[in-house]
């Protein structure tokens, strides 16, 4: 056998076996629901840590008029036992939230995911999304469209290894209802010590809600950034309410 079959019979074995050189890390996002009148938004994240195998998961609850994080509300859960699985991450996490999440009722109010557009989504923009905000046959509804914009920001302590700038993120909607607009949703000014040293953003998908005339949307951003063996992704919300 040549030295190029074997090679290729090499890396044919590395691919089927699933084990690829440098291991990437994303975690899953869904979202939990809204509270009834759509003020508040949760949703989790959820995966296994590169290096260490760990199964882990968080829950996020956001204040949908501040776009804030309920005080005291985040459960970020890591299980140090690569025995486990993510299924017991996500059990622990929500036993956790468990009081609020009865409080607000998210399970009887899901929302409806408006528009998706995940990593593996190859054709789509990664940084713009039209959509309408209910899924419904005539189309009586008129469009929506979200635009993010990468930002070059100081570099962070989490970066200063890396490289010389941060990178944050600006949201904004370009249409409402069908007609221009231009109302910023976010705007970083700082980077977050919690995003570490993101290398690019990607608008992932909108959940929508709707209750006494008042339309809750909430956008999911997907960032990547470095991680132990490679780059991995993280999830987090922007909100916003229309009247």
């Amino acid at each position: 056998m040549s030295r190029l079959h074997c090679a290729v019979f090499a890396l044919l074995a590395l691919i089927l076996a699933g084990t690829p050189a440098n291991a990437a890390e994303f975690s899953e996002v869904r979202p939990i629901g809204f509270s009834a009148d759509g003020a508040v938004f949760a949703f989790e994240e959820f995966g296994v840590q590169d290096g260490s195998g760990f199964p882990f998961a968080s829950r996020f609850f956001i204040d949908t008029a501040t776009d804030r994080f309920l005080p005291g509300s985040t459960v970020r859960v890591i299980i140090d036992d690569e025995s486990k699985t993510v299924a017991d991450a996500r059990a622990a996490a929500a036993a956790q939230s468990a009081g609020l999440e009865e409080k607000y009722s998210f399970l009887a109010n899901p929302g409806v995911i408006a528009a998706f557009n995940p990593l593996s989504e190859l054709d789509n923009d990664a940084h713009t999304l039209r959509y309408l905000p209910l899924s419904v046959v005539p189309e009586y509804f008129r469009p929506y469209t979200a635009r993010l914009t990468e930002k070059p920001l100081p570099s962070s302590s989490a970066c200063n290894s890396a490289t010389e700038t941060s990178l944050g993120f600006r949201l904004e909607m370009t249409e409402i209802e069908g007609e221009p607009a231009s109302i910023l949703l976010h705007e970083d000014k700082t980077l977050p010590k919690s995003r570490h040293c993101p290398r690019s953003y990607r608008l992932g998908g909108v959940v929508t809600h709707h209750a006494d005339g008042i339309w809750t949307h909430a956008f999911l951003v997907l960032y990547q950034s470095f991680g132990f063996e490679g780059e991995h992704g993280r999830w987090i919300a922007v909100t916003r309410r229309f009247e």
